[in-house]
């Protein structure tokens, strides 16, 4: 997989040109929508296939600042799944560094709200994303 590669745009700054923490969730689900569109099951594929991917839970740990005009990529990568729930590892690096990690766990629902097994309904996307799991 590519990493998502983006640049910190100053309307994400603080008066100290430092990215805002809260940039980094969205960036995290900029990353998790390309991620999604390279392994051939974007957001709009799911939509049209009655499924929704809810964010349950999001963590994000800062370990050093971006600033305005930086260049950072992100990697997102399989944590978990086991056919239920899905877990995210995000790695935001600039410059060979490590600038922050984060998770995000989503679950799959039917547009009603109805949990979704994928091993069942939609088994080649059930494959696909146990196949990247990292170990």
């Amino acid at each position: 997989m590519k990493p998502y590669i983006r640049k910190v745009q100053y309307h994400e700054t603080d008066k100290m040109s430092v990215a805002h923490h809260s940039n980094y969730i969205k960036w995290m689900e900029e990353a998790r929508v390309d991620f999604l569109d390279q392994i051939g099951y974007g957001y709009a594929k799911l939509e049209e296939d009655g499924i929704i991917s809810p964010v349950l839970t999001v963590e994000c740990e800062y370990k050093k600042p971006l600033r305005f005009g930086d260049e950072f990529e992100v990697l997102p990568e399989i944590l978990e799944f086991k056919g239920i729930r899905l877990v995210i590892g995000y790695t935001f690096s600039s410059n060979g560094e490590v600038i922050a990690t984060g998770k995000t766990s989503h679950c799959f629902l039917t547009p009603e709200g109805r949990p979704i097994a994928l091993k069942r309904q939609f088994p080649e996307f059930d494959a696909v994303l146990k196949s990247l799991i990292v170990s």
